[in-house]
């Protein structure tokens, strides 16, 4: 099933919607993901890879957005390798995946889940048993489009790289291109390939290269640092004409901005937006504030 927004064949678009600075004073949370659907017609959900979201939930994110929004959803956690949060309930992973399955499937029925993204962790390298993983991965959602994104260079390195292009292509899973620091091996390189003819993925991490690693920060800190960037005007133009490739090789592309420690990731698609020349259409009302 395939539910992109084709109002908008490139659309652009953040990581969460909670704590950007597009809201008026006061907002309450319940009330932001609409707001946020007034300038940009896709977000991606983080807070499904913390815990399994009641399938409620799910549907009233959709029902409050409109008909052209779009959502791409993390995968849970232990989905991907990352395991399980201290105080989550121990499942097996047929329950894992069942759970997760329902969480999603009001979202689906609605038209608006766009991607379903396995992020792996940086030690998930290219190795035969995370290949059958990734397949079964695919098997487990036949009828959703899913996303795949490594962040271990072992999977692109010159052996390798076309046996995983192909291997994404044949399963027809998406292969997120990603622009991040290059700082050892828990980090991949630029390859700006599409392996889905529907949907290519795009997600900007930043380039903070010191940041990039947890070396003698705690969990908490490394998540501030990580992502604390601001891309130049020069670094995103780099980005028009491989954009501009992958729009013919998939009928949409989807860029995700997730520089987003120090609030930088809306004016990094804006000014995406204006660089590619491209208006988001479908957007929600905004509000007009009188004085």
């Amino acid at each position: 099933m395939v539910n992109g927004n084709l109002r908008n064949p490139i659309q652009v678009g953040v990581c969460g919607w909670g704590d950007h600075d597009l809201y008026p004073a006061g907002t309450p949370s319940r009330e932001k993901l609409a707001v946020y659907a007034g300038h940009f017609p896709v977000v991606e959900v983080d807070s499904s890879y913390h815990a399994i979201q009641p399938p409620e939930r799910m549907a009233r994110w959709a029902q409050e957005t409109p008909a052209d929004f779009r959502f791409v959803v993390k995968a849970y956690r232990e989905m991907t390798g990352h395991g399980r949060k201290a105080g989550a309930p121990a499942r097996s992973m047929k329950e894992i995946f069942s759970d997760f399955e329902r969480s999603l499937t009001p979202m689906a029925e609605i038209g608006k889940l766009a991607l379903v993204l396995f992020q792996f962790p940086p030690w998930y390298d290219c190795q035969k048993k995370h290949v059958q993983y990734i397949r079964r991965c695919r098997e487990a959602y036949p009828d959703w489009t899913v996303a795949v994104e490594f962040r271990h260079q072992s999977w692109f390195r010159p052996e390798y790289r076309e046996q995983t292009l192909r291997f994404l292509e044949k399963e027809q899973l998406v292969h997120v291109i990603c622009d991040e620091p290059q700082a050892g091996e828990g980090c991949v390189p630029i390859v700006s390939t599409a392996t889905h003819p529907e949907q290519a993925l795009i997600r900007f991490h930043g380039r903070n290269h010191s940041g990039w690693t947890a070396s003698g920060r705690s969990n908490e800190e490394w998540r501030q640092v990580r992502y604390a960037y601001r891309y130049s005007r020069e670094e995103l133009v780099e980005w028009v004409s491989r954009i501009q490739d992958l729009k013919e090789q998939s009928r949409q592309v989807t860029l995700l901005f997730n520089n987003n420690s120090q609030g930088d990731a809306v004016d990094s698609a804006r000014l995406m937006m204006e660089l590619l020349g491209v208006t988001m259409e479908g957007l929600a009302p905004r509000q007009m504030d009188m004085f």
